[in-house]
């Protein structure tokens, strides 16, 4: 089932079956989980969204997600003149497993216009960037569901002397309307920052995820490309701290993305 399906049907409903073939290890992938949290504060807040888009989001996966039925819940904190805060509690068996808190914002009039003041590198085109190929046992089951282009950087594993890499990403199933909340699932699909210094396989996994969306308005499909770039800005004692911004294909800043991983290495 495609991440426009999963989304959709949370528009409509508060339980979901998380299906097969989205596994990230022994849990099931976490941009999935976010995306499917924010699609169920989108239809709590209904009208809201008019005017109101996503401007920041905390995501803290407390447990593992099997495949199977979740409950999610959702509520409005706050709702001011123009900011609305919002949260939503995934529950699997009646245990909370993952939570999300948004902070949804209108446009308004202001005097401060500062301009993106990072721009993307210069990186191979999708086109003639290393595809990210899905290899059974080695990757995780939800890598089939997205188009990673590898266009800077080491690869996870390859012992490299430097972590932090870029590429290119979209979902491979096609739909007419990139969201927020399609782009949030899609920018979780890279693996974490500090992989490519590891010389064999080890496990890790984001412990808390931070993300800023720029743009109001997005204006792409499916078939649009999405430029990533990671940082590595800390890492020692198992815990990684990592920036990474994203770009649509036309060089406009989208998103900015920070994300603590633990990691077993």
């Amino acid at each position: 089932m495609s991440i426009d399906q999963l989304i959709k049907q949370l528009e409509t409903q508060s339980t979901i079956t998380i299906p097969a073939g989205w596994g990230q290890g022994r849990a099931t992938f976490g941009g999935l989980l976010a995306s499917l949290m924010l699609s169920r504060l989108h239809a709590t807040l209904g009208d809201l969204t008019q005017d109101r888009v996503l401007r920041s989001a905390t995501i803290s996966f407390i447990g593992a997600v099997a495949p199977g039925e979740v409950e999610i819940k959702a509520e409005v904190i706050r709702s001011g003149k123009s900011v609305t805060q919002a949260s939503a509690t995934l529950l699997q068996d009646g245990a909370v497993l993952a939570m999300l808190l948004a902070n949804f914002g209108s446009s308004r009039p202001s005097s401060i216009d500062i301009p993106a003041s990072i721009r993307p590198p210069e990186v191979k085109s999708p086109d003639d960037a290393m595809k990210f190929g899905y290899i059974p046992g080695l990757m995780p089951e939800f890598i089939q569901q997205v188009d990673l282009r590898w266009a800077a950087g080491a690869l996870p594993f390859s012992g490299a002397p430097q972590a932090d890499f870029g590429g290119w990403m979209r979902w491979k199933d096609t739909f007419p309307t990139m969201t927020r909340t399609h782009l949030l699932g899609l920018i979780d699909a890279w693996p974490p920052s500090v992989l490519p210094l590891l010389k064999g396989h080890a496990n890790a996994s984001t412990l808390s995820w931070n993300i800023e969306f720029l743009t109001h308005d997005l204006s792409k499909t499916s078939e649009h490309w999405w430029q990533y770039q990671v940082t590595t800005d800390y890492a020692q004692s198992g815990y990684a701290h990592a920036v990474a911004h994203i770009w649509d294909d036309e060089k406009n800043l989208v998103a900015i993305s920070r994300q603590v991983t633990t990691v077993f290495a």
